[in-house]
């Protein structure tokens, strides 16, 4: 019965989401492109197997899709028989599935959660196993996977107080939903704490720790001649990577104190949403700093003080260019961005208070001495003064944060050791059918 109401309400809000999709896709026009997927409409491509086993993968867009890869490769390398199929909900997500992985696995957009759309994918990939990463909930999705007895794992699943408040408000309907997952592997006991809070059978979780520690800090692709420039000029760099609107309005006050003490100082500044990387150029501009962008692909502005990181891929590539790094969604309320890969490279962490995304593993750093946290504009300013003439303070940070992720690497393995039993136990019913 709740379902039903939830997919009524679902269908009658379809225009507005459509709508929403197509302001979206006035700044990013592929918001508009490949829409037939998002109800299930397209074609599988004729290489997709249905003989074969398939394991589906969700991860909604870049954190989650990058958190994922250890895990795609594992499953490839153990599993060669088996087929993956990868779903996102945005197009930077989509993209990202493309530049790790290639043609070595399918991939659509992951259909919204009507009735309809969520049987006819179905009924195309006929998954043996899902896997959802993090925390994506959707009760027609966890429904028809359950009913066509398909296994559930809720992969590197995180839950914060926030969104367990949400989850207590529609208690009947998260019950029901959180009834059908076979398996949850929190990343912390806390989210464990808060799955079992909302009546998940404690025989039905297990802690394994954050995917997201298993780093490869090497970056992608071969770095550019932009890059072998930036380092040979030996200027001193801050990074403000990921940021979210509003946050740099916030940063460029910050900023401009530090240029006061350290004139050739600079900012390389990278906006989390490809969609306004024109729109923070501009902001920039009018508040009279000299800028340069990446987009250029030329030699740096040489009296630039403010450099665009207006590329996508190249986050590690333009975290081994600073010596401090303060990381994003932070300074605004929508919960911080990853502070895993700065900290994996050996550079100092900053970040602002609002970390829900990644309470735990803030929480984490900072306790080691890896991360520190800043009220405000004001505070951030006076820390990265504090780094910047403290070289011995910055080691001793990067070192922390390195140290602490080389000790994090199991949560891949203690994945595994629940995946493997589900599917193997799928492959050998489907030898017993064939046979």
């Amino acid at each position: 019965m709740y379902r039903i109401v939830y997919s009524s309400v679902f269908y009658l809000v379809m225009p507005l989401v459509l709508i929403r999709l197509l302001i979206r896709s006035r700044k990013a026009a592929n918001y508009r492109r490949r829409i037939s997927e998002r109800f299930a409409l397209t074609a599988m491509p004729q290489n997709f197997d249905k003989s074969r086993q398939t394991i589906w993968i969700h991860s909604v867009s870049v954190g989650e899709t990058v958190a994922a890869a250890p895990l795609v490769r594992q499953l490839q390398e153990k599993y060669p028989q088996i087929q993956l199929f990868i779903t996102t909900m945005t197009p930077t997500g989509s993209d990202r599935v493309r530049d790790l992985f290639g043609e070595n696995v399918f991939h659509t957009y992951i259909p919204y959660d009507l009735p309809g759309a969520t049987a006819r994918l179905m009924r195309k990939i006929q998954p043996t196993l899902l896997i959802l990463m993090e925390t994506e909930l959707w009760p027609n999705l966890i429904h028809h996977c359950h009913k066509s007895a398909v296994r559930i794992v809720l992969a590197n699943a995180r839950l914060s107080e926030k969104s367990a408040q949400a989850y207590r408000k529609y208690s009947k309907i998260s019950a029901e939903m959180l009834g059908k997952i076979d398996c949850i592997v929190a990343q912390a006991e806390a989210d464990a704490d808060r799955f079992m809070d909302l009546g998940v059978e404690k025989s039905r979780i297990r802690v394994g720790g954050s995917l997201k520690f298993n780093i490869d800090v090497k970056p992608q692709q071969e770095q550019s001649a932009w890059f072998t420039t930036m380092q040979d000029a030996h200027r001193r760099v801050v990074i403000a990577a990921s940021t979210r609107e509003g946050e740099e309005v916030k940063l460029l006050a910050a900023f401009e104190l530090c240029l006061e003490v350290y004139p050739d100082l600079i900012l390389l500044l990278v906006p989390r949403h490809p969609e306004r990387f024109d729109k923070v150029a501009r902001l920039c501009e009018n508040k009279g700093f000299r800028i340069d962008k990446r987009s250029k692909n030329l030699e740096v502005e040489s009296q630039a003080q403010i450099l665009i990181g207006d590329s996508m891929g190249e986050m590690l590539s333009y975290y081994s260019l600073a010596e401090i790094a303060f990381v994003g969604g932070s300074l605004v309320d929508t919960g911080c961005q990853n502070v895993l890969e700065p900290a994996a490279l050996g550079i100092p962490v900053v970040t602002g208070p609002s970390q829900f995304n990644f309470a735990t593993i803030c929480a984490q750093l900072e306790s080691v001495g890896a991360l520190k946290t800043v009220a405000n504009e004001l505070e951030l300013a006076d820390f990265l003064l504090q780094l910047l003439s403290d070289k011995a303070l910055q080691q001793q940070m990067g070192e922390k944060g390195r140290k602490m992720i080389e000790e994090n690497q199991n949560a891949l393995p203690n994945l595994m050791e629940t995946l493997e039993p589900l599917i193997e136990e799928t492959i050998g019913s489907s030898e017993e059918k064939q046979g």
